[in-house]
């Protein structure tokens, strides 16, 4: 796979990386857990030069972290640019819609002090290569948390430190503290928010961009048709885009992507994240998926490069029906 660095000063990583967190926290959450098979597709990822690993310590919560630390052990961390994040919590684990986790902001100082070392032992290793800011907390000043942020690196425990779902404001008030080497914030086809003007600001300044959920949490690969495709107990069945009129709506966004695919003899999936790694030197769609089937057809987006005439196709389809969440 082709490869790119994490902004003009960090390291080197193909330029797919892997989502780790639905492997174990998320989607269908009845579903039982394969440890063995995800523990496979990190491996593969790695194989196959998605070395861009991302976690965070509330996917489980705790449970994703020491998932990816089985995985890289036995010499694999040498190979992972290993990203992880703190700033969220789970303060109720059945608290929240349809008795989901309930999920509050904490982006106080000593919780980025101690969650650092909590990290680092799930992940059985001495530094990650990224820690993120899961998202900026508003009942504490960004420069405060920044300061922790910055402490990690001066520490020895993170490489480089970066945001999450930040605004450009954000993103600023961080900088004049410590460099940005990241952002993370969603991005795809049917979520362009971002290229309002945190991912020219990111672009313009050699900032990373990693986008979570370039396949639209999967419906851009055009293997959910129906509201009734999902599972009981998948959180999708939540979210404003995924109800039943809205879909089929939407539906009409995965058949002109589906008809690019065809013509250029790619998959739907691919067609998505290489239009998703076209907006910036430095974008790193991180797709997640624990199917070494899926795994194989995401890395091959890696290779791809979209025309001019298929790019702008694909800017020029609508807006999705619904918003991200309720």
């Amino acid at each position: 796979m082709r490869t790119t660095t994490l902004g003009s000063k960090g390291p080197e990583a193909g330029v797919i990386g892997l989502g780790c967190m639905g492997m174990s926290f998320g989607y269908d959450m009845a579903a039982p857990r394969d440890d063995d098979t995800s523990i496979a597709v990190i491996r593969q990822a790695l194989d196959l030069g998605a070395t861009l690993i991302d976690t965070a310590d509330v996917y489980g919560p705790y449970t994703n972290e020491e998932l990816v630390g089985r995985a890289l052990a036995g010499g694999h961390r040498e190979r992972a640019v290993l990203a992880t994040k703190v700033g969220l919590v789970v303060s109720d684990p059945t608290g929240g819609p349809d008795n989901s986790p309930l999920i509050v902001n904490d982006g106080r100082p000593e919780r980025v002090r101690k969650s650092i070392d909590e990290s680092l032992r799930r992940l059985g290793t001495d530094h990650v290569d990224l820690y993120q800011l899961h998202r900026v907390d508003p009942q504490v000043p960004i420069e405060e948390t920044w300061g922790a942020m910055a402490e990690t690196v001066a520490a020895g425990k993170a490489r480089h430190i970066g945001l999450s779902e930040a605004t450009v404001d954000d993103i600023k008030r961080a900088q004049a503290v410590h460099p940005v080497t990241s952002v993370q914030s969603e991005m795809s086809l049917w979520t362009r928010d971002a290229l309002a003007d945190v991912l020219p600001y990111c672009n313009e300044q050699g900032i990373a961009f990693l986008p979570f959920s370039p396949l639209g949490r999967g419906f851009l690969t055009g293997r959910s048709s129906s509201f009734d495709d999902l599972p009981e107990d998948d959180f999708r069945r939540r979210l404003p885009r995924f109800q039943q009129d809205a879909l089929r709506t939407n539906l009409a966004i995965v058949g002109q992507v589906r008809e690019i695919a065809e013509r250029i003899g790619v998959t739907p999936a691919q067609v998505a994240l290489a239009w998703v790694r076209a907006q910036g030197q430095y974008v790193i769609p991180i797709p997640g998926t624990k199917t070494p089937k899926y795994l194989a057809d995401n890395v091959g987006a890696g290779d791809l490069e979209l025309g001019a005439a298929d790019l702008a196709e694909l800017d020029a389809l609508p807006a999705p029906e619904g918003g991200r969440y309720q």
